[in-house]
């Protein structure tokens, strides 16, 4: 399962008789239980959005390892829609200037932990001092609030080291790396926090259950163009939302099986059930929620100025 910080993998792909295709990001983490969840749907050939969209909609997958990668992918024209952090939606929104990338629903929340060595005395901030703590991707949302813990912790936290050192690396390396004990911590999401603590003995530090893990974005030109087939999406997606809520059992098997089939990853039932409490799936999202984020980022040096965050959030 060894990813790189770019696109890993596409999915499904429309027809030539649609009008329209919406191409969509994310992760092949269970913190984008929406995007797995309606994959596995289209895998039974019941496909979940464009039965909502109309016949001339279809849908194409995209998974990304981190929120960097995929706002790159936005930028490019190359993404219409996207599961990602918050940070990497902040960062992409300021470099832009606010043109390019609109947060039109939340999607998960919680499901974030800063995971460290067994055995080792990691309570606080100055407790890792020299140490090594891994991110998923360098300026995602785990990554960033690595950084800032640290930087109100009292230490020297600089992009590049620090006297401590936040070591950007793909889930799966992570894992590995934990278990050699080349990382001292891993800032990551599920199911990445549960497999730490089964197959690494991990303990969790800090658990981020209020955190806004996951929001859907849209690419700026693609809402203004198409308003009305976003607005459906947006409703889609709520629903699906509802849905796993209401069929937690069945939603985790989907993720099991979507996993395995399209990805090659295969997760224990077990590993699942530890990991869903964790989340919060919510489509509700405000710009007061990402204040903190924006916050976080700047005092880290990812925003050189606080935006004008008026636009962000656009629920069409």
């Amino acid at each position: 399962m060894a990813l790189t910080a770019g696109l890993w993998v596409a999915g499904t792909a429309a027809s030539q008789s649609q009008d329209i295709t919406i191409r969509i990001g994310h992760f092949p983490n269970i913190t984008h239980v929406q995007a797995l969840v309606a994959r596995d749907f289209e895998r039974r050939g019941q496909n979940w959005f464009t039965t909502r969209l109309g016949p001339d909609v279809g849908i194409e997958w995209y998974a990304y390892n981190a929120g960097p990668s995929a706002m790159e992918a936005i930028f490019a024209g190359s993404l219409d829609l996207a599961y990602v952090g918050p940070n990497p939606a902040l960062n992409a929104y300021a470099r832009s200037a606010g043109a390019e990338i609109r947060i039109i629903a939340g999607a998960v929340a919680g499901g974030s932990a800063l995971v460290v060595q067994p055995g080792e005395k990691l309570a606080k901030p100055t407790d890792f001092r020299g140490r090594r703590i891994g991110t998923p991707q360098f300026g995602n949302t785990q990554d960033v609030a690595a950084r800032a813990w640290l930087l109100d912790g009292g230490l020297l936290i600089t992009q590049a080291g620090g006297d401590a050192y936040v070591v950007p690396t793909a889930n799966p390396e992570q894992l590995s790396l934990f278990k050699t004990r080349q990382l001292d911590a891993v800032w990551t999401v599920e199911p990445w926090v549960s497999r730490l603590e089964i197959e690494a003995a991990g303990k969790i530090l800090i658990e981020e259950r209020q955190a806004v893990t996951t929001v859907l974005v849209a690419r700026a030109a693609f809402l203004l163009q198409h308003r009305d087939l976003v607005h459906r999406f947006v409703k889609a997606h709520r629903e699906l939302g509802d849905w796993i809520n209401q069929h937690p059992q069945e939603a985790q098997a989907m993720v099991r099986e979507v996993l395995k089939a399209d990805f090659r990853v295969a997760m224990s039932p077990e590993l699942i059930s530890r990991a869903w409490p964790r989340m919060s799936i919510t489509s509700d999202i405000t710009t007061s929620a990402l204040q903190a984020y924006v916050a976080n980022a700047q005092r880290v040096g990812f925003l050189k100025t606080i935006p004008d965050l008026s636009n962000l959030v656009d629920r069409p």
